[in-house]
């Protein structure tokens, strides 16, 4: 059961998981692979994205391979913690297109991002656009990959 309380049964797992691993197969070959019928398949993924189980389908792209080969990991510290002033910066970040996730987290800093960025010159003027003209980011603290050893999106179900 989901934190909503959508029971999830053995089928809508294997859906979810064949879905995980290739979004892009027709509803023939996802019902062949999870043994279940054409229509069965069909309408069970259509329940699970009403239900917002299944948020979205989007094709992974390799980011050297289009000009976004640095990856950044950003700590952010603001001055003021209060509720509206976090809703504040989570929707300065949203507007950002370089910014792939943005995480709460406690303890430690306030956020954390996952940044993508073509190079370091981008990433100065990401930096300067999102951190240094913010009044409320007291503390900003940027880890760069150097390497990727392991990329997932699928979740263990």
């Amino acid at each position: 059961m989901t934190e909503d309380g959508f029971m999830l049964d053995d089928l809508d797992r294997r859906i979810l998981n064949a879905l995980q691993i290739d979004a892009s197969q027709t509803n023939n070959e996802l019902a062949a692979s999870v043994h279940a019928s054409p229509p069965t398949c069909l309408r069970r993924v259509k329940r699970m994205v009403d239900a917002g189980v299944i948020q979205r389908q989007v094709a992974i792209v390799a980011p050297e391979k289009v000009g976004a080969g640095l990856t950044a990991l950003v700590e952010i510290t603001l001055d003021h913690q209060a509720a509206e002033r976090m809703v504040e910066f989570e929707a300065l970040v949203a507007g950002e297109p370089a910014v792939l996730q943005c995480y709460r987290v406690s303890p430690g800093p306030d956020f954390v991002l996952v940044v993508q960025v073509a190079d370091m010159p981008a990433y100065h003027a990401l930096a300067h656009r999102l951190f240094a003209s913010h009044a409320n980011v007291r503390n900003v603290r940027s880890f760069f990959s150097i390497h990727r050893s392991k990329f997932e999106t699928r979740i263990a179900l």
